[in-house]
């Protein structure tokens, strides 16, 4: 690469370089010669070059006067070469800058239509603007400012003109963003990082003054392109923004309009130029303002929210300019810029916060610096537009899209940034209050209609998952729905509205005034609620955003004691835990005894009220419980969805409000949980799911903030009053029935170490169950189903058994009732090891029989009341007590002692249940059924021999052609669910019970069809899991059965004496039992292929 030659400094050498170019380009004017011209150009310094100036431009001026039409490559050529010199030198000459600026005017416009450009390339367009610019930025001292003499307004305007049609009407964005900033640049406003004029005030108002007459075309035009297609891309929006505010600071100058202008007659060599002179009169400005107000709200609607960061930074320098600027003479403006300033508060690009931060400030201080009169002008004119915003945001959120609602919401809440302080005035008026509180009601309405909300239930199951972390049940909370908006980021804003009110405002007069709107009218109960949640948050601090540029200049606030909190707390508590708002109906009305037996379905699923038995749904969860099923309810019976779900969602915003109340006072709360803590667990074990889900959270949230570290530490620390409560309540249980409820919440989240202190009131649940069981039994049943459930998690059971007695299979029925049932040795006990006697021991002293462990006790107590209900009419209450009775026998096999006898008693129920029920009830007894066979094991062999297995064999037998033809839907019958159940549990307990091998020959021709291919997939695997624990018992037998079956081997004697293995199952074809056979004899004998044609060992 040749070396870079030095450019020629010496002005006599450089005019001899360019002479011969020039002179040639004069004589022809061809786009070669003057790329040559140009390239010699570059060649000579900027100083040479200076002084060469005029001699260099002329040629290339004579080429733009050359009449007749040019092509577009020479006038391109023409306008870079310009542009060069230009960039590099300074003109000095107004004559030149006049000459040049109409010569580049005419390169722009048609020759045909002057006012409109001309129809040229791109290319061509883009240098004659760069050269126009360039052009601008040269003109040296203050000549510049000719330009702006009344004389020029005619090519002045013409040029305007074609810089806006550019603008406007160009589809290259390269084109519209040159012509803009050329706009911008002659009106001395360029913003670029060249060294620029400034011009004096004296000059800034002669500016001013000529760019008057021009100020509506220029206005006009570029709030098009700012509003137009989005498509055009966000340089040129930025750029117009910048021309928009530049003008208009210009010509609406405060200091300009403010000092009374002399009129002076324009003399009459202007002519009828004279007629385009504008005087900025007051009524001009008055007239002009309310025209800029139009065109100003249009901008900022369409800018604000826009997709581009940039953008909306642009349009917080316009607001912080004009507001700098203009303040005073665009009086009807100042509103709409500072709703476009505080828009940008929120905004979520951190650069177009932090530039409307500064504004901010800025107009705080500068208010400030003024005379007080000017600072309240401002707290005035921002109360005012808040008022104003407060009146239309109901109709904004539900005429607006999601984001003009967003952008709506930011407004307001910017409005309140700014205030800071000043917000507790401001509310002390009636007025806004008023204004302010019923556009909150109205916005944060939600829509109460899903239906899913009143159907889906919450079991004590359900309620378990949520125990152990915070996260398991904020992961299912539902979402709050909206009647005007979707966006969580709407709901966002509007809940740091309510805690900035909270945080700057009076808290009395706040809390006051929303509990009187929550009393006034039901349709203001919700979202009343919530607004004062999100007030006791905001006046704790919690989750403010405390800014530093409100207009006290600091963060400054009414502050609101600990005491003033706590008071707040109180009174609002009582208010959401008042009779009236706290028993609510949250489920259909349905008779007494439908009730409880929706409440007794014991699969934890959702429930759907239309698949109860009775239309009209079932009866309030909370109510009064009746001491006759035949009493009116005294709940109406029509009540709607609407209601239902406008209930619960009340009582979920109150369970939300107490935790905020607890966060908000933290350690101070603690006091407060002997008055709180029990309602919030009255809900914990609601049957509605959101409401049990509130409840929950509540909990959590309490407890963190009074220091607790679990649900578990929260109760067992508050366990003395809420068991005395409960106590007290159960022995007023008409008038308290949710104390069932609390008892179950404790078991659920508590430990064993609860259990001393429960031990009385599961007495007392048991005495209330004995007494009135017709009308308490499904409430009650609910409590011990809870509690053995926590019996079985305190004290996990590991199916120990404590003696093994051999006893001969000879032994009647009967008899091994009674040895087993009450004790009794046999005579044939050789086999026992008696341990001898300790030294502590009375040998000669009666036996004395150890006092039981209380979860031991209390577990016979149950299981006893749980005899006498498997027998009651409800079939529902029926499945929960044999729930309740398999728990119970899981609790109390580590001591054999006290099972057997209690499994004695409970057989005759059983097996009505087993033999003569529902399906659904011989469903869950034959679950009762393997887990008493896991646990007393042998004891129960004859029983099932003699009792149940026939029984089950047959219906096996019966049920399996059937499932065998059925279709897919077959599997969602309950005949399936109950042959599944079966097959899944015949193995086990025939193999922990020792069956015999005629029962066991029973249960295998039972279970045999079942292995065919056409059965379902599921039936197939649970034979299968019986034939492996039948081939577990008696191996050869069942090789036997399955060969006979279908044998896949042929066996050869050892020997030719003797006779042939045969077997029914050899030489068969492939058939439907082939598959699973092989599968068993593979698994549990080995590999099949191995014994493929090998003889029969001796």
């Amino acid at each position: 690469m040749p070396p870079t030659m030095a450019p020629i400094s010496d002005p006599k050498i450089a005019f001899a370089y360019l002479r011969p170019a020039c002179v040639l380009l004069t004589r022809e004017p061809t786009v070669t010669n003057v790329e040559t011209l140009n390239a010699q150009l570059k060649e000579v310094s900027d100083a040479a070059l200076q002084q060469l100036q005029e001699y260099v431009l002329y040629p290339l001026r004579f080429v733009l006067k050359v009449p007749g039409l040019k092509k577009n490559k020479l006038v391109q050529a023409v306008a870079e070469a310009m542009s060069h010199i230009l960039e590099n030198t300074c003109v000095q000459s107004w004559e030149t800058l006049h000459d040049l600026f109409s010569e580049l005017t005419l390169c722009l416009c048609s020759p045909t239509n002057p006012g409109k450009p001309a129809d040229t390339s791109e290319e061509l367009k883009l240098a004659v603007l760069r050269c126009l610019d360039a052009l601008l930025h040269a003109a040296y001292g203050d000549i510049v400012f000719k330009l702006f003499e009344p004389i020029m307004l005619p090519e002045l305007g013409t040029a305007i003109s074609l810089l806006l049609a550019l603008g406007e009407k160009e589809k290259s964005r390269d084109i519209q963003a040159a012509a803009l900033k050329c706009l911008q640049a002659l009106t001395v406003q360029c913003d670029c990082a060249q060294e620029h004029v400034v011009p004096s005030s004296e000059e800034r108002r002669a500016i001013g003054s000529t760019m008057a007459s021009a100020l509506p075309g220029i206005t006009m035009a570029v709030a098009r392109i700012i509003t137009g297609d989005l498509r055009q891309g966000h340089v040129v929006t930025v750029r117009a923004i910048k021309v928009w505010s530049t003008t208009v600071g210009l010509v609406m100058e405060d200091s300009q309009l403010q000092t009374s202008e002399p009129w002076k007659t324009p003399s009459a060599e202007l002519g009828r130029i004279a007629q385009l002179v504008v005087h900025r009169t007051q009524d001009w400005v008055k007239n002009t303002v309310g025209k800029l107000s139009v065109l100003l709200r249009k901008i900022i609607s369409c800018t604000s929210a826009h997709q581009h960061w940039r953008v909306r930074l642009e349009m917080v320098e316009l607001a912080d300019h004009l507001l700098a600027r203009c303040s005073q003479s665009l009086g009807e403006c100042v509103g709409p810029l500072l709703e476009a300033l505080i828009g940008a508060v929120n905004d979520e690009e951190p650069r177009v916060r932090e530039r409307c931060e500064a504004a901010l400030r800025e107009v705080s201080q500068r208010n400030q610096s003024h005379s007080s009169s000017h600072a309240q002008t401002f707290t005035d004119v921002l109360s005012e537009n808040l008022h104003c915003l407060a009146t239309s945001l109901p109709r904004l959120m539900r005429t607006s899209d999601d984001q003009k609602k967003l952008f709506v919401l930011s407004v307001f809440l910017g409005y309140l940034k700014v205030l800071g302080p000043f917000i507790s005035v401001v509310l002390t008026s009636a007025a806004h209050l008023q204004r302010i509180s019923k556009a909150l009601m109205q916005v944060l309405e939600l829509d109460v209609m899903d239906v899913r909300i009143v159907e889906e239930r919450s079991y004590s199951s359900t309620i378990e998952t949520s125990s152990t972390s915070q996260d398991s049940f904020t992961a299912h909370t539902q979402r709050k729905h909206f009647l005007y908006f979707t966006d969580e980021k709407i709901y966002s804003v509007l809940m740091e509205i309510c805690r900035l009110l909270g945080y700057y405002g009076n808290i009395y007069l706040l809390t006051d005034h929303f509990l009187d709107l929550y009393r006034q009218s039901s349709a203001y109960r919700k979202q009343a609620a919530m607004v004062l949640n999100e007030i006791i948050r905001g006046a704790a601090g919690i989750d403010v955003a405390i800014e530093g540029w409100s207009l006290e200049g600091e963060g400054r606030r009414h502050s609101a004691t600990q005491e003033d909190l706590k008071a707040t707390v109180v009174s609002v508590m009582e208010e959401y835990t008042s009779l009236n708002n706290w028993h609510l109906i949250t489920v259909s009305e349905e008779t007494d005894k439908d009730r409880q037996d929706q409440q007794l379905l014991s699969p934890p699923r959702l429930f759907s009220i239309s698949n109860s038995h009775v239309s009209s749904s079932n009866a309030n969860t909370l109510q009064v419980i009746l001491p006759s099923v035949d009493s009116p309810s005294p709940a109406s019976s029509t009540s709607t969805i609407h209601q239902l779900n406008s209930n619960i969602w009340q009582l979920c915003i109150q369970l939300e409000g107490i935790a905020c109340f607890a966060q908000a006072l933290g350690l101070d709360f603690r006091p407060l949980l002997m008055t709180s803590l029990y309602p919030v667990m009255e809900k914990a074990g609601e049957e509605t799911l959101l409401v049990s889900q509130a409840a929950l959270g509540s909990m959590w949230d309490i407890s963190k903030a009074c220091g607790y570290l679990s649900l578990k530490e929260l109760i067992n620390e508050n366990s003395d009053y809420l068991l005395n409560d409960i106590s007290l309540n159960l022995q007023r249980l008409s008038q308290h029935p949710q104390a069932p409820r609390v008892l179950t919440v404790m078991l659920t989240h508590s430990d064993c170490s609860l259990l001393p202190l429960v031990r009385d009131i599961v007495q007392d649940v048991l005495m209330a169950l004995d007494l009135s069981y017709d009308h308490t039994a499904a409430l009650f049943c609910s409590v011990l189903h809870t509690l053995m459930k926590a019996l079985a998690r305190w004290f996990p059971s590991r199916f120990i058994r404590t003696s093994e007695l051999s006893r001969p299979k000879q032994t009647s029925a009967d008899q091994e009732v009674l040895n087993k049932g009450i004790g009794i040795e046999e005579d044939n006990n050789e086999g026992l090891e008696v341990p001898p006697p300790t030294e502590h021991e009375n040998i000669d002293g009666p036996d004395v029989k150890a006092e039981l462990p209380s979860h031991l006790s209390i577990t016979k107590d149950v299981m006893e009341r749980c005899i006498h209900l498997l027998s009651d009419p409800s079939l529902r209450l029926r499945l929960k007590v044999l729930d309740v009775l398999e728990l119970c026998v899981c609790v109390l096999s580590e001591m054999e002692d006290e099972l057997l006898p209690m499994a004695h008693r409970c057989w005759p129920a059983l097996l009505q249940r087993l033999t003569a029920d529902d399906p659904l009830a011989v469903l869950r007894a034959f679950r009762v059924l393997c887990t008493l066979g896991e646990t007393c094991g042998d004891f129960l062999r004859r029983r099932v021999s003699k009792e149940i297995l026939p029984r089950l064999s047959s219906s096996l037998a019966q049920q399996a052609p059937i499932s065998a033809k059925a279709g897919p839907v077959y599997s969602h019958t309950l005949a399936y669910k109950l042959q599944l159940a079966v097959l899944q549990g015949l193995g086990s307990l025939c193999q922990r019970l020792d069956l015999g091998e005629a029962d066991l020959d029973v249960v295998c021709e039972a279970c045999l069809p079942y292995l065919s291919c056409r059965q379902p997939i599921r039936l197939q695997d649970a034979c299968l899991s019986v034939f492996r624990h039948l081939i577990q018992v008696d191996p050869d037998t069942y090789w036997f059965t399955l060969n006979e079956l279908h044998c896949p081997s042929s066996y050869i004697p050892p020997h030719p004496d003797l006779q042939p293995v045969q077997l029914n199952g050899m030489g068969r074809p492939r058939d439907e039992y082939s598959d699973n056979v092989l599968k068993l004899l593979r698994e549990e004998f080995g590999s099949v292929a191995a014994t493929v044609d090998q003889p029969v060992k001796p």
